[in-house]
């Protein structure tokens, strides 16, 4: 299996994340959005990010590759049993997909990908996401975040979890305080506890060598 896109993406990352606590090997070919490579864009024709192909199979968006890949490789499960759980962790994926990272992107675009593509960056549109926009998304992220610390859905690691820890890295790169001045406690202690866990620790080192770079 070759996954296509660039680790910088919260969406590859959480693809190559969930890969790696399933223990699924798979390549990696390093791409950006809209790159005419040709097996490429037989698996996204809209140039999105990221994209599969699996033999003669190919899928783009990370939703719809993390889903194919559970059918696939079931053991160990990533999906709650129980309807409620399940649910919920279906709803806190696509939180993260279509609320957290459209409010974060604004940050992160300005601050490191528009200069490293040659687009001046607004960053009046980034301040003003930090200022207004992330605040209250953030702030009900903590409210999902258990007491103990434990994962976020069915008492068990889920895509949910790796999909929220994905968004939120981009954020804090962005030298966002996640803490808040100790109003987010349990969101700045997950985020530290998914930057060491085994399954994204180089990523993570590895994005934040790129942006140093500027």
């Amino acid at each position: 299996m070759i996954l296509y896109g660039a680790s910088l993406s919260p969406f590859v990352r959480k693809v190559l994340i969930y890969c790696a606590e399933k223990g699924i090997a798979i390549e990696r070919k390093s791409i950006g959005p809209g790159d005419a490579d040709p097996d490429f864009r037989r698996a996204s024709p809209f140039g999105k990010i990221p994209a599969l192909i699996d033999g003669d199979f190919a899928l783009a968006d990370s939703s719809a590759i993390v889903t194919y890949l559970e059918a696939k490789h079931p053991e160990p499960s990533m999906t709650p049993a129980a309807p409620r759980e399940r649910a919920q962790a279906v709803w806190l994926e696509e939180f993260a997909d279509t609320i957290l990272a459209p409010a974060g992107l604004v940050v992160f675009f300005n601050m490191f990908i528009a200069p490293m593509v040659g687009v001046t960056p607004d960053m009046a549109a980034a301040d003003k996401a930090r200022r207004e926009t992330l605040p209250p998304i953030l702030d009900y992220v903590e409210t999902e975040l258990p007491e103990d610390g434990g994962p976020l859905a069915g008492g068990m690691v889920t895509v949910a979890d790796i999909a929220i820890a994905c968004q939120i890295a981009n954020i804090a790169y962005c030298g966002i305080d996640l803490d808040d001045g100790g109003r987010r406690p349990k969101l700045a202690r997950f985020h530290a506890a998914w930057c060491e866990r085994p399954s994204a620790r180089e990523l993570v080192a590895g994005n934040r060598a790129v942006l140093a770079q500027g």
